[in-house]
């Protein structure tokens, strides 16, 4: 709790300083922000020409293929640049951590706030490819699921980003777990690959980022992982965030006094 207080009384400060984060990453550039929402968008574009024309994979089954592709490139996409520039952000923002008294418990969230706006642009743009189909999402199903993923990120750097912190080359072998993670996710082939591996599915069903990717599609397309088998995916992913939110929390209390001497 004392954490979510820190936030709560630190949250203007967050929010300034996540918005300025977005737009400094651009600032020598004449298109701006711009370009951080660009980037992506053709990153995702390439990706669905490449697998849907080249590759023909046929991985969306009965649905069309930009309504399968998009929302689970999305939701991956924002998870993986906020847990990368979280998980790093103390080293990043290492002045405020050295020079001054500041609130070192939210310097990840500005990076997370930072990483949000491409991520909700990108889930709007899926939003609107489905609709250009006719897939109209499930309101509260999206509304849940970008609150599960919240929630998820930050349990996840509270940790990454201590770690981060004081043993620098965990930068690089998350950058390599997340590739990993990429691959083996559900991202561009689909759980039904799995069909006559039921062991396997489930476990798979089981992993955070797996849940967070199928529920998304969910909001668009048949199925719900969400209480699918009594709801066991959902207790199974929120068992797991609280144990990566308490986790991390000890770590990072636990080391906070050793940033400034290690940065």
């Amino acid at each position: 709790m004392e954490f979510i207080k820190i936030v709560w009384n630190n949250r203007k400060i967050a929010w300034k300083l996540g918005k300025s984060d977005f737009k400094n990453r651009f600032a020598n550039t004449s298109l701006g922000a711009i370009w951080g929402f660009l980037q992506p968008f053709v990153f995702m574009l390439t990706y669905a020409i490449v697998f849907q024309y080249i590759l023909r994979t046929g991985s969306s089954g009965e649905y069309p293929y930009a309504v399968w592709f998009f929302p689970g490139m999305a939701i991956w996409q924002w998870l993986n640049d906020s847990i990368m520039s979280a998980s790093n952000s103390i080293r990043t923002y290492s002045y405020l951590v050295k020079k001054i008294v500041f609130p070192v418990d939210i310097i990840p969230i500005i990076s997370i706030i930072s990483a949000s706006f491409v991520g909700l642009f990108l889930i709007v743009i899926s939003i609107g490819i489905c609709l250009i189909y006719k897939y109209i999402p499930n309101a509260l199903l999206l509304i849940y699921v970008i609150i599960a993923t919240y929630c998820f990120i930050l349990a996840l750097t509270r940790l990454t980003s201590a770690i981060t912190t004081i043993l620098p080359d965990f930068s690089n072998l998350l950058g390599i777990m997340m590739q990993l993670f990429f691959w083996f996710t559900p991202v561009i082939w689909n759980l039904s690959m799995l069909a006559n591996h039921p062991t396997i599915l489930k476990i798979m069903q089981c992993m955070p980022f797996t849940y967070l990717v199928t529920a998304f599609r969910n909001c668009f397309i048949e199925g719900n992982i969400v209480t699918q088998g009594n709801g066991i995916y959902t207790i199974v992913f929120w068992i797991i965030t609280i144990i990566l939110y308490v986790w991390g929390n000890y770590i990072f209390k636990k080391s906070k006094k050793d940033f400034a001497d290690v940065l």
